[in-house]
């Protein structure tokens, strides 16, 4: 195994730049520790070999050249399959789409390439972003680094999961309802999902399009910001782009590392402090608010009421917005067409198709989504769900003007059994329960490792206002420098 792949992202990019390594070098030992263990940790769908290797070399000339490189030029990287690659399959983890192509970069990719990133592949996760422990892509479940009967999270897993196995320094993901955090949580990763608006949904193939946020995977907050800052940025092709700059994510980074937080006034949330997490989820929790404390935070206790309903809320939110989304799914157009022999109507093969395409965690959410937003249920279910929202909306509004972030546990368990919840939705949900405030608002939130439980990675969780992005860098960064990063088994 090279040494290479141990290396952080800012580590490679140094190296590459200075010429002691070659982008080639780097790309071929994640290619080849792909090789070695994804068989068993399933963290990729696609593998892009022969396209890495080019984009690697490219850089090589470029560095040759005398060009001056970006802060990551040469590093690989690892992109969830919910995002358009040019000529590159995205399946989004779904039978509907296999084997599509797409024509044109997601505005996420084309910024990757051109910061001179390095495209390794594209990663498992639960169909259409649907689901919490990635076991519900159509291409079987990603396996978690930490033990390989455990899931890595979701709806993100490959992602996270390619991070802890050491296939990739860093990966993108998307997040819906938690998608990026919480699989950094169950996986020791780190995961940042950035403002709504912050990060360009232009080629992010929509789940629901008020709350998918994409954003950096990292095993370091360091490397997580420096990837959040090739990516972000307003957009003109997308509506919901905030024509703002990206706050300076990587000095706060940098900041934090310092391990000096003085001034710093953090609101533990109450609500998610009592009943529904494990005992050594909560037990590792507390040790690292004890621990920011001493490095001169001021910890307060802030209660968000309502948040206690975003779990419901998003339930009724997302699927009725992915309902709408996914009817452009209907076999004429593009993917997959079942019963089209020329015999059957067009609804017929429409509905055949969406049969034999869609999964069963998809359709349920369809099917909600569809009694949320019908005619006598739209005022009972998905408008009153909307109102939840601006509720929560107002508790962090409220919070933000006692305290700069919020923490919290990321996840109320660490990573459980493959199969030991997919019987019950609502427990699957679950998984989500601290993560969802935070899409429901719009404002960021990080993940950052902050101890074990039963030796499993638990995560912390930093949420700032909208725009703020910085100020939960600086936190988990501080937090990190005393903690410390975290090395799964080998494989």
């Amino acid at each position: 195994m090279s040494e290479l792949i141990k290396l952080t992202a800012t580590e490679i990019a140094g190296l590459v730049a200075k010429g002691e390594t070659s982008a080639v070098e780097v790309t071929q030992a994640h290619l080849d520790r792909i090789a070695a263990v994804d068989d068993r940790v399933h963290a990729f769908l696609h593998v892009d070999s022969e396209g890495a290797l080019a984009a690697a070399r490219r850089v090589d000339e470029r560095r040759a050249g005398g060009e001056e490189l970006g802060p990551l030029a040469g590093v690989p990287v690892a992109v969830k399959d919910v995002l358009t690659t040019k000529g590159v399959p995205t399946t989004v983890g779904s039978k509907i789409l296999e084997g599509w192509r797409p024509p044109y970069d997601s505005t996420i990719v084309q910024r990757l390439r051109d910061a001179g990133t390095v495209m390794l592949g594209k990663t498992n996760m639960d169909e259409f972003a649907m689901g919490s422990s990635t076991e519900y892509s159509a291409y079987g479940p990603t396996h978690n680094p930490w033990d390989l009967d455990r899931i890595p999270g979701g709806s993100g897993g490959g992602s996270a999961a390619a991070l802890a196995a050491y296939e990739a320094p860093l990966s993108i993901g998307s997040d819906t309802g938690g998608s990026i955090r919480q699989p950094g949580a169950v996986t020791g990763t780190v995961g940042a999902k950035p403002t709504y608006g912050g990060t360009s949904r232009y080629g992010l193939v929509a789940f629901s399009s008020s709350l998918d946020t994409p954003g950096p995977c990292a095993r370091t907050v360091l490397d997580a910001a420096l990837l959040h800052q090739v990516i972000g940025g307003h957009d003109p092709r997308d509506s919901t782009s905030i024509p703002q700059p990206v706050p300076d994510v990587v000095a706060a980074a940098k900041l934090g590392a310092t391990g000096d937080l003085t001034g710093v006034k953090l609101g533990v949330v109450t609500e998610f402090t009592g009943e529904g997490a494990e005992p050594g989820v909560m037990a590792a929790f507390r040790e690292s608010v004890d621990a920011l404390a001493k490095l001169g935070a001021e910890i307060v206790e802030v209660s968000c009421p309502h948040f206690r309903y975003a779990l419901p809320a998003y339930y009724l939110i997302a699927p009725s917005e992915c309902s709408s989304n996914l009817a452009r799914f209907d076999g004429v157009r593009f993917g997959l067409r079942v019963g089209d022999d020329g015999n059957r109507s067009l609804e017929e093969v429409m509905s055949l198709t969406r049969e034999a395409g869609f999964g069963a965690e998809v359709k349920r959410r369809i099917m909600i989504g569809t009694y949320a937003l019908s005619s006598g249920y739209y005022d009972a279910y998905y408008g009153q769900a909307q109102k939840v929202r601006t509720l929560i909306t107002r508790d962090f509004t409220a919070a933000f003007e006692q305290v700069d972030a919020l923490i919290s546990p990321t996840t109320p368990f660490v990573a459980f059994p493959i199969g030991a919840r997919t019987a019950d939705p609502y427990q699957m949900y679950l998984a989500d329960l601290f993560t969802i405030p935070t899409n429901l608002y719009g404002g960021p939130g990080i993940s950052v490792p902050c101890g074990l439980s039963d030796g499993l990675p638990v995560g912390l969780q930093v949420m700032a206002p909208t725009m703020a992005d910085d100020r939960m860098y600086r936190v988990a960064a501080a937090l990190e420098s005393v903690v410390g990063t975290f090395t799964p088994p080998a494989l």
